[in-house]
């Protein structure tokens, strides 16, 4: 009996890496050239005074962005402005 259950623990063993695929795709190079810094981002956006890109959000307090952390499982996206100043 033992004989047999440990050849069954071997043989799912053997079988279990193939029939699990953990490994994620490589990101496209064309999606990581779309990603704007954050310093290019707020130079060409002078005006705006908080922003987030829907992991961390971000306040602009004398030119410099201040950001909480990024929220758990989140999917990076481009900058958005979602407040500007009145200048």
């Amino acid at each position: 009996m033992h004989r047999f259950i440990f050849s069954l623990l071997l043989l799912i063993v053997s079988v279990s890496p193939v029939l699990c695929d953990d490994a994620k795709p490589a990101e496209p190079a064309e999606r990581a050239a779309d990603m704007q810094s954050m310093k290019d981002f707020l130079q060409a956006n002078p005006n705006c005074r908080e922003f987030n890109d829907s992991c961390s959000y971000c306040v602009v307090t004398d030119g410099r962005a201040d950001c909480s952390t990024p929220q758990i499982a989140c999917v990076k996206k481009a900058y958005q402005c979602t407040a500007t100043s009145g200048k």
